[in-house]
């Protein structure tokens, strides 16, 4: 089966020809972060190009090693040497798996990318299916392990839990965000800044950018070698990092918008109480020197000064941090016409 690849921007920086002294520039980068699979390597990337070969496709694998401690980094490094079509990246230090995949993204020369784990728990055989879904208009297409081999209390909880939280706050209803096994238009990563556990917010990052996103469902395996490296710890940082993302969709570009909305609130709250103070003190003949209600108008107008100072520092830190990226605030994705040309 022969499966044709998006078309990719001649002009992409990052990308290289036969013509530079290099490798010809693959259609599709399988990208794999690695940590602590020493077992599982030899069948992982043997099954990503028996696949690939047997479909047609032109590809690589770009297998990141995150700092492995079991004898990856060594046995990685000798399958590199014997093989065409595997690079390895090898991480100074195990900075996590969000670290592992930009660096992947970053050395990725394909015009389409690929992401799966690499415990074998993600099929291989899936990826065509992934690649063609591509090919009907969509710009990231998300696997769903609808069958998931993993415990219920420890895995499968808190994965469900994750989503629906995930997906309401973000707007993209997926069913699973924790499966690696994606496919990108190069595109959509090559800007992306990932930090954190971001990378399972991929396609609500994609979102903001305005990405077309769909998901498909995908076969998933029991783990055959090692331990899992996910637990109930990941989840709440996966949750502390989805306040950043619900921050990043609505104020990114216009912070002043929530700091100065809060703190004009609080001063106008601050206001009403002061007006209220000021009927009792000259309309009634009150004192009202001793009265908690003139302390909270004082806290609350000091408060939101504050937002409202602090709401136009953030406004000038986003602009001095557009114009320094050098980025336009819009994405283009296509004009008609004579010479159009697809972004």
């Amino acid at each position: 089966m022969t499966i044709s690849l998006p078309s990719q921007d001649p002009q992409l920086a990052h990308q290289t020809t036969a013509a530079d002294g290099l490798a010809p520039v693959p259609m599709l980068s399988v990208v794999v972060p690695i940590y602590n699979e020493v077992e599982s390597l030899p069948r992982l990337i043997e099954a990503i190009a028996s696949t690939l070969q047997v479909s047609g496709l032109d590809y690589e694998i770009v297998c990141v090693d995150d700092g492995s401690k079991d004898g990856s980094t060594d046995l990685l490094k000798q399958l590199a040497q014997g093989r065409t079509d595997l690079q390895a990246v090898l991480l100074r230090r195990n900075y996590g798996q969000t670290a592992a995949m930009a660096a992947g993204f970053k050395h990725a020369r394909g015009g389409v990318i690929v992401t799966l784990d690499g415990d074998l728990q993600n099929d291989p055989a899936d990826i065509p299916m992934l690649v063609a879904k591509l090919n009907e208009g969509y710009d990231l297409v998300s696997g769903w392990r609808k069958n998931r081999q993993d415990a219920a209390l420890t895995r499968l909880l808190p994965s469900k839990i994750a989503n629906a939280l995930i997906g309401s706050v973000t707007g993209v209803k997926l069913h699973d965000y924790g499966c690696s096994l994606k496919a990108y238009r190069a595109e959509v990563v090559e800007d992306m800044n990932l930090y954190g556990e971001l990378h399972r917010f991929l396609p609500a990052l994609a979102y903001i950018e305005g990405a077309r996103i769909t998901e498909v469902p995908v076969r998933h395996h029991a783990r055959q070698f090692g331990k899992s490296k996910y637990g109930l710890g990941r989840t709440v940082r996966v949750v502390m990092d989805l306040f950043t993302i619900a921050f990043m969709k609505k104020f990114l570009t216009r912070p002043m918008h929530v700091f100065g909305l809060w703190g004009l609130i609080l001063m106008t709250t601050s206001g009403l109480v002061g007006l209220y103070l000021t009927f009792l003190k000259f309309g009634r003949g009150q004192d009202i020197g001793d009265r908690p209600l003139l302390i909270l108008a004082v806290v609350l107008f000091l408060a939101g000064v504050q937002l409202f100072c602090f709401g136009l520092l953030a406004e000038l830190l986003m602009r001095t941090y557009h114009e320094s990226q050098g980025r336009p605030i819009y994405r283009v994705r296509e004009v008609a016409g004579p010479g159009s040309a697809k972004f």
